[in-house]
């Protein structure tokens, strides 16, 4: 790991043990999770990804490596590919000038591909974003209950953090061993 990744990975580390441990940090958090996902809205043209490729497949090995289903990440990939791609891009780059707030003043669909924000959360902060979108906390993120079972929704967080860079999946392997304690 190199030396400012190092720094980062120790950073987000302490931050999420102070927000496993104190509830407002915790409702800090979930808006940082706006940030992370929010961005799509079913009601208005999303901006156009930067591709328009299929998702990248995720080496069998790989999912296995990381104790995860081949089969539920190959389904994630094409539950993504219907729900998710048109807003986060097809290979899951976001959208383009994602960082920086529209005319609206929400941010575009960010990156999910470990470019970005999303693997400084647990898998129950992920998921619970997906479940409940942003809108009620200010995005354009459409709520998917009720759209997508909890099973196919844990099988589009697995694709996601399948096809994390290693390095950015071990850091995230923290966090999330973290958020399991508390």
């Amino acid at each position: 790991m190199s030396a400012s990744m190092q720094t980062r990975h120790r950073d987000l580390t302490l931050m999420a043990e102070r927000l496993s441990c104190n509830p407002l940090a915790g409702w800090i958090a979930v808006g940082s999770v706006v940030f992370l996902l929010g961005g799509c809205s079913e009601g208005e043209a999303p901006p156009t990804p930067t591709t328009a490729a299929a998702p990248l497949a995720v080496d069998p090995d790989v999912a296995r490596r990381r104790g995860l289903e081949p089969a539920a990440v190959a389904r994630g990939a094409d539950l993504y590919a219907a729900h998710c791609a048109e807003c986060h891009g097809a290979r899951a780059e976001g959208a383009p000038g994602w960082h920086k707030p529209g005319p609206d003043g929400k941010y575009p669909p960010p990156p999910l591909d470990g470019s970005a924000h999303a693997w400084h959360h647990p898998r129950a902060a992920l998921r619970v974003t997906i479940q409940e979108g942003t809108a009620r906390l200010g995005g354009n993120m459409p709520a998917w209950k009720g759209k997508l079972s909890d099973a196919e929704i844990e099988a589009v967080v697995d694709w996601m953090v399948a096809r994390w860079p290693d390095e950015i999946h071990g850091a995230w392997r923290e966090i999330e061993g973290k958020a399991a304690r508390h």
